[in-house]
């Protein structure tokens, strides 16, 4: 018998942990809410979630140690999810309430919506509800990349455009537009919805908010993960 897909979903006291994990097991992974390094190290991938302000998950994770362990996780070829919050604690930087340093696993801001609007007018902050995810340089055009930007990634199989659920007044501006792996928009803001780098993934929105489509990108990191292990 194969041995069990182990995931450690990071519990430093601000996250969406247990619908992460059910996420996880529905798919047949075996998942850990855990702030053990041992645990998470010895995973065989780990998902950082997250529900709440910048600057006090970052304070928790320093406080529990966990910064460094994340950090040197990013370097290695142990896969690393980033949900929500986790997106944005990956880049270096945060203007929510103030300015915070983040893991610097991306270079890049996480800045506030500034007044979106559609023709209806202003749109409320934050944004709560279903929005589409687009392939990088698909949003709002019809130019068709060289190559599936999507595949070999948690998003593989999915039609361009799938809805998923979001929750956030704050988004990402990567330094480097190579690591988009993709966009919204929200009213005329286009934004980063998912980052991709090496063995690093991580999602502005909630998979496990987000009905089949979402369950799909469970189960398709079930099976890169499973690739990677043979």
């Amino acid at each position: 018998m194969a041995a069990p897909l182990t995931v450690a979903v990071v519990d430093y006291g601000l996250g969406n942990l247990f619908s992460v994990q059910r996420a996880c097991e529905y798919v047949g992974m075996q998942a850990s809410i855990t702030a053990s390094h041992q645990v998470i190290q010895a995973a065989d991938a780990v998902i950082l979630p997250g529900v709440g302000a910048f600057g006090d998950a970052v304070t928790a994770l320093h406080r529990l140690g966990l910064v460094t362990l994340l950090r040197e996780i990013a370097a290695s070829d142990q896969i690393l999810i980033g949900v929500c919050l986790g997106l944005q604690l990956l880049m270096s930087e945060s203007y929510e309430f103030g300015h915070h340093q983040g893991l610097g696993i991306f270079a890049g801001s996480v800045v506030r919506f500034a007044q979106p609007h559609d023709p209806s007018g202003v749109l409320k902050v934050p944004q709560v509800g279903w929005n589409r995810i687009f392939k990088p340089n698909q949003a709002g055009g019809t130019q068709e990349p060289l190559r599936d930007p999507w595949v070999g990634s948690p998003l593989a199989g999915l039609p361009d455009g799938s809805f998923m659920y979001f929750v956030h007044s704050f988004y990402a501006k990567p330094d480097d537009a190579t690591v988009v792996l993709a966009t919204s928009r929200y009213g005329d803001v286009e934004f980063c919805s998912a980052l991709r780098r090496g063995n690093i993934f991580a999602f502005q929105f909630h998979p496990e908010r987000s009905g089949e489509r979402g369950i799909q990108i469970y189960r398709t990191l079930a099976g890169i993960i499973s690739e990677r292990k043979r």
